[in-house]
């Protein structure tokens, strides 16, 4: 088959043909790719700050955000056919764990993170297994839904937990409104009546954000996010009566969207952090006399993910997508790396859905 390996980092893709992936134990399940999602942690993995934490040795394939059909199953499969559509949950759990006997499949201690620490999606087969699977109803075409299996995962995560804060007359302000902030404010609509305020540099970005959902729309000046201050920072204020925002989300979590956030919080707000790829530097007697909360979010669970598609099926929740067939994924990374890149690129392998 053909697939999209990392050789060494901060190099680009090399697309190869390796061996087929092959069910071997009694609960794997093989899909065929028919939309595989980017994502800028795939760039992190290529930058190397993934090495230690995922201790994957290359080459392998990258790709955490799939969707398909079900290729081959193991012998004890009873919950997906071949032939049938599926979203992958990212992780392959084991079941048997505390976490998971719990419901906390997130937290499993068994887990293998295809397209971090074992070979992903970018390719015309993946390895997972039965607990991963979440068959869908087969009018829906991977390629449409496939980045809600990370993107659109954590970012329901992160706002269920939110949602416990946003009472009606409350704000939330979302840093981003490119891949993942586009599906957050949707899922910020659907489950909660705060006001939504969002916050990027981009014009396009911001047309689509009022499109989705957003109430009020914000934008940085690329030369003064992360300055000490900034008028994008005043009108938040503004907006939120002098007070801040109960709860920020972001989605950037780099490039000066950490002091942005922490700047338009609320005293006893909750900062939630998705995107990453800077240090959360914050006096820790801020946190004590602002009573401020800083709250993680690592994808979500299978039952979040079920959850997440049931909104898509109601259409409530829907992907704006650029299309990339499998063998220009640097073109695409490089998109993405660039902010050219409006909503989710989907990487297509050749002949899926055929």
């Amino acid at each position: 088959m053909i697939a999209a390996r990392l050789h060494k980092y901060h190099e680009e893709l090399r697309i190869e043909s390796i061996a087929e992936p092959r069910a071997t134990e009694p609960h794997d399940v093989i899909v065929k790719v028919g939309g595989a999602g980017l994502c800028r942690t795939d760039l992190h993995v290529q930058e190397g700050q993934w090495a230690v934490n995922s201790n994957v040795e290359l080459p392998y394939v990258l790709g955490h955000e799939n969707a398909g059909w079900v290729h081959e199953i193991g012998s004890a499969v009873t919950n997906v056919a071949v032939g049938d559509t599926v979203i992958l949950h990212p992780l392959v759990t084991c079941g048997l764990c505390r976490a998971c006997r719990a419901g906390d499949d997130v937290h499993c201690e068994n887990n293998v993170f295809p397209g971090i620490s074992v070979d992903g999606g970018f390719a015309d087969l993946i390895k997972t297994n039965a607990r991963a699977v979440v068959k869908l109803d087969p009018i829906l075409h991977p390629k449409d839904i496939a980045a809600l299996a990370d993107a659109g995962l954590t970012a329901y995560h992160a706002i269920k937990k939110a949602a416990a804060l946003l009472h009606p007359g409350t704000r939330a302000v979302v840093i981003g409104a490119g891949g993942l902030g586009h599906i957050g404010i949707q899922v910020l609509k659907a489950l909660t009546p705060a006001e939504i305020i969002v916050l990027d540099p981009s014009d396009d970005a911001l047309a689509l954000a009022g499109e989705l959902g957003a109430d009020r729309t914000v934008k940085v000046e690329k030369a003064a996010r992360g300055a000490d201050h900034g008028v994008h920072r005043d009108t938040i204020m503004e907006l939120t009566d002098g007070h801040g925002a109960e709860a920020v989300i972001d989605f950037v979590g780099e490039r000066g969207a950490i002091q942005d956030g922490i700047a338009v919080l609320r005293n006893a707000g909750s900062y939630f952090v998705i995107g990453y790829g800077e240090d959360l530097v914050v006096p820790t007697i801020d946190v004590i006399s602002r009573e401020i909360n800083f709250v993680g979010n690592l994808v979500g669970s299978y039952n979040d993910l079920a959850e997440l598609m049931t909104l898509t099926a109601q259409g409530k929740v829907s992907l704006h997508t650029t299309a990339y067939p499998l063998d220009a994924v640097n073109d695409a990374l490089a998109d993405l790396d660039n902010g050219r890149l409006r909503g989710r690129g989907i990487l297509i392998p050749s002949g899926a859905g055929e």
